[in-house]
């Protein structure tokens, strides 16, 4: 797998975050539960809409309960922000 310059920021110059579920998932569906805007379930594991997304502060609430912490969050610099 080749690695891939990703833009840190959006058309409109805002800064993005990069939120990933890891494959050791539970499927708990907290991070549903807490922000079903953000995350689904899928074949028992947990989907969020997107690799690179607008700050939010309910992605560091869903990747602070998760229970695996499966979800990570970093911002553009790749600091981790959740979970804590």
């Amino acid at each position: 797998m080749s690695a891939q310059s990703v833009d840190p920021t959006d058309q409109t110059g805002q800064e993005r975050w990069s939120v990933r579920v890891g494959e050791h998932c539970i499927g708990s569906g907290m991070c549903v539960a807490l922000d079903p805007e953000h995350f689904s379930l899928e074949n028992g594991r947990a989907r969020t809409e997107g690799a690179q997304v607008t700050p939010d502060q309910r992605y560091i609430d869903a990747a602070d309960t998760c229970p695996a912490a499966a979800i990570t969050v970093t911002d553009a610099d790749g600091t981790e922000l959740a979970p804590t």
